[in-house]
């Protein structure tokens, strides 16, 4: 409970903490950066890393002049790209190993087919889409690796997707997010870019209850 009211309270206060970071570690803050994003969409067991929240406040605080912009997109770029490219090819090299048996009732082959043929159906606008969308772009590399969608096709994909997200919620915070009125209320813009990440996920959610 109190690790849960700590990352509440981390994401509420994303400003703050980068603050602290940023006075504490210097220059290092973009390797924290990079990490931290790189972790979010790279490493299946990390989906609870702040993702749009953090960008939207690094890009606020780059437009104080605490950090580079013209550094800060092009690393992060590089960090969800090889995020997306190392979950990629975990679930390449875990999926043959996994899905072996057909009696299994999760993982069989059967599912494994089924992956497979999703993705070549729709692999390119889910990696896309999937980058706004909190959890699911922790997985979708993953799923696109035991799915063993073809390699440049997903690193094409990974690429446009990742420009787009990042660019977006940094280049916007950079621009908006020190707008007297966003500053004065920046604890619930963080809020709005959160709830605004998750409502498609929540859409699809309560479309598939619904059927």
């Amino acid at each position: 409970m109190d690790l849960l009211i700590q990352l509440f309270d981390i994401l509420l206060h994303l400003d703050r903490h980068l603050i602290e970071l940023i006075a504490r570690h210097g220059t290092w803050i973009y390797l924290i950066l990079f990490l931290i994003i790189f972790a979010e969409t790279g490493l299946v067991v990390t989906p609870f890393l702040p993702g749009d929240s953090l960008l939207f406040v690094a890009g606020t605080l780059a437009g104080t002049g605490a950090m580079e912009l013209n550094i800060l997109v092009p690393l992060l770029i590089a960090a969800a790209v090889a995020g997306d490219s190392t979950n990629y090819w975990i679930g390449r090299f875990l999926g043959p190993r996994v899905f072996t048996r057909d009696d299994s009732r999760w993982l069989n082959r059967r599912h494994l087919d089924y992956t497979r043929g999703f993705y070549q159906r729709h692999g390119g606008k889910t990696i896309i889409f999937a980058r706004f969308m909190p959890i699911v772009r922790t997985f979708a590399p993953f799923v696109a690796g035991i799915g063993a969608m073809h390699y440049p096709r997903f690193l094409a994909f990974s690429v446009t997707g990742s420009f787009a997200w990042i660019g977006s919620f940094v280049v916007g915070g950079y621009y908006f997010g020190n707008v007297p009125a966003v500053k004065q209320n920046l604890v619930w813009a963080i809020l709005l870019v959160i709830l605004i990440s998750i409502l498609p996920g929540l859409i699809q959610y309560l479309r598939a209850r619904a059927r």
